[in-house]
């Protein structure tokens, strides 16, 4: 019950400040990864909270591009 509870918190805190964009790729994540979870030993919570974060960091990875930008840690040449 511990554990639901805490994964449950998680999300919702990525969740909801989550923006339009972010959104998008944390919804599209947590669906694939919420499945990916159940099917990996009934961990559908756990997983939609790790697929969420992945489809934000794509998401937020994908705008850089569009922008022209360097992804973080890299700088262009």
């Amino acid at each position: 019950m511990k554990v639901l509870l805490v994964a449950s918190a998680i999300v919702a805190l990525v969740v909801l400040p989550a923006t339009s964009a972010a959104a998008k790729g944390c919804i599209k994540g947590a669906v694939v990864g919420g499945v990916a979870g159940h099917y990996a030993g009934h961990h559908g919570v756990l997983g939609a909270a790790a697929g969420c974060l992945y489809g934000r960091h794509h998401a937020k990875e994908q705008a850089r591009q569009q922008q022209g930008t360097a992804p973080a840690g890299q700088e262009k040449m």
